[in-house]
């Protein structure tokens, strides 16, 4: 079987604050190593269920470019940098059996959540067929548009709960309570670590009781960014239309794989200073 393990930061164990999640602050390099410690507790579950697995791990923080190559499992194959098809994804394909969500956080408007957001501080939210969704329900909606079952999700409370409304069967663990944007009472790493191989391994074993998220189009979209600025820029991508005279952009999309694909164009194009 193949598995993909999408990895982000801000929900791992210990990390509550963008310095842990940040390369230009002063205590990334920390963070980084919390989570390849946590990505290589999941792969060891993988092969605990599945020894003959074949294990993708798709580096989805920031960059892209956060996990330790040289400190990753062996047996895993990574997936760094960017751009790249499918960002956080990277990997998924129709022979993907499993997809696993480890660190990953609540969208943004959530709380409290720790570190909460929706694929950049540009975004405000993401609204598919009326459904409010992050990068949790994003990402769920593009696997399951494969048809490929999201089988784990590890963060916070919050983020295990919005995860849930979504796919009631998977797995969740939940590394840490959270207090607030910044602030959490968390598990030492070394217990995180030690549940999320259990919870891989449990999760692994039951993908076929799991059913894929499925969203079908065509699908009405809106997404509120920050700036007006913004605004200017993503209706100059054709479909793409303001609401309102605000900071609401709207389009139509014939499947979840366009919505992706544009809602992820809209926040690259937020990115850009005016100048």
């Amino acid at each position: 079987m193949k598995a993909l393990i999408s990895v982000d930061l801000e929900g791992i164990s210990g990390i509550v604050h963008p310095s842990e999640t940040n390369p230009e602050r002063y205590d990334y390099e920390r963070g980084r190593a919390l989570m390849t410690a946590e990505a290589n507790a999941v792969i060891a579950g993988v092969f605990d269920a599945e020894p003959d697995a074949v294990v993708w791990v798709a580096d989805a923080h920031g960059t892209f470019r956060n996990l330790l190559p040289e400190d990753l499992d062996r047996r895993a194959h990574l997936v760094r940098g960017k751009p790249r098809p499918l960002g956080m994804l990277a990997g998924l394909d129709e022979q993907t059996d499993a997809v696993l969500f480890i660190g990953y956080h609540a969208r943004a408007g959530a709380g409290p959540a720790v570190l909460a957001h929706t694929v950049s501080d540009a975004v405000l939210d993401v609204r598919v067929a009326g459904r409010s969704l992050g990068e949790i329900g994003l990402n769920a909606a593009m696997v399951g548009h494969l048809d490929v079952p999201v089988v784990l999700l590890s963060g916070d409370d919050t983020a295990c709960a919005e995860f849930s409304e979504l796919v009631p069967s998977a797995v969740t663990v939940a590394v840490k309570q959270t207090l607030g944007q910044a602030a959490a009472v968390a598990l030492h790493p070394q217990e995180a670590r030690e549940r999320l191989r259990r919870a891989a391994a449990d999760a692994v074993t039951r993908r076929a009781s799991i059913p894929a998220p499925k969203m079908t189009g065509p699908l009405d979209v809106e997404v509120d960014l920050y700036g007006p600025y913004m605004v200017d820029l993503a209706v100059l991508v054709p479909g793409v239309t303001r609401l309102g005279g605000g900071r609401t952009v709207a389009f139509r999309a014939a499947d979840v794989a366009e919505a992706y694909r544009l809602v992820h164009l809209l926040v690259q194009l937020a990115s850009v200073k005016p100048g």
